[in-house]
């Protein structure tokens, strides 16, 4: 986090904490998604205040769940139990990675949209409903509020994350948009490949790499991700937050390239496949 994010930070901190549960729920519209996120012991005391900025919002989703290891079932912060009800709930997996956000609510409640977001942000009151709203634009598309491009040189080489650049004004190729999940990912019913439950591969070719899977089940899928065109305000990132983190190594390390590799090559997505497999999707 950047010096002069500290205070904006601290404000909005301060500002979700001091409201009651009651007044964050009042009077409010329920859109048909199911919100999830999950987290580790190094933020589980800091997580309930993303969950309070999604109770927050200006529309309610049907649920929002917390996915965390089972190692912690006796171990839930006061200020995160309180917060539990008909609307927040906590579950548990006996796996860490970051996958379970979107892997164990697809299994969970299959006919629904799911969006997934990060344990480390404070959303804005209408990142919910801009969402949605994208999405009834586009009902069939996996729609992020952050992506990049994959990013290939005219040889066909696999470049470096750091030159995967953010996707502004569309990507070279569209089936290489990725969606990044900080922002905020949209999730419609059936646009994951079956394989996206294969826990043993997943952990295998991207554990540290959620997004990257899921880019690739929904390649598979023959599903479109595209940049949301409504984003608004970038979410806020929680200060203290950021001690332990995949993005370290992901980006400094560049273990996002070693990963996405990974993945094209088990499942044969060569750079000029990619392009024949989805035609139809232009």
């Amino acid at each position: 986090m950047k010096v002069k994010e500290i205070p904006v930070s601290l404000f909005h901190q301060a500002n979700l904490t001091w409201q009651s549960k009651e007044k964050l729920l009042s009077n409010k519209k329920q859109i048909p998604v199911i919100v999830s996120l999950a987290s580790i012991p190094s933020r589980l005391n800091i997580v309930h205040l993303t969950i309070r900025s999604l109770l927050n919002q200006d529309v309610l989703p049907d649920k929002i769940v917390l996915w965390l290891h089972k190692d912690l079932m006796h171990k839930i912060p006061k200020k995160l139990n309180a917060l539990i009800g008909d609307l927040f709930t906590i579950e548990f997996t006996d796996y860490y990675s970051s996958h379970r956000k979107l892997v164990e609510p697809l299994k969970r409640f299959p006919k629904k949209a799911i969006i997934t977001c990060d344990d480390d942000m404070m959303y804005r009151k209408n990142w919910l409903s801009k969402l949605y709203e994208a999405h009834q634009k586009n009902p069939d598309k996996i729609i992020a509020n952050q992506t990049r491009c994959i990013t290939y040189d005219e040889s066909g080489e696999l470049l470096p994350y750091k030159q995967w650049k953010p996707n502004e004004s569309g990507c070279e190729n569209p089936k290489l948009t990725l969606p990044i999940g900080a922002g905020g990912t949209f999730y419609p019913p059936n646009t994951m490949d079956e394989q996206v439950f294969d826990k043993d591969l997943f952990l295998k070719l991207a554990s540290n790499a959620d997004d990257l899977w899921f880019k690739v089940m929904g390649l598979l899928k023959n599903t479109v991700s595209i940049q949301a065109a409504n984003t608004g305000k970038d979410p806020i990132p929680i200060w203290g937050s950021q001690k332990v983190s995949l993005k370290k190594g992901n980006i400094g390390m560049d273990k996002n390239r070693t990963q996405w590799m990974a993945l094209t090559n088990h499942f044969n997505l060569k750079f000029e496949n990619i392009d024949r497999r989805n035609q139809q999707l232009q």
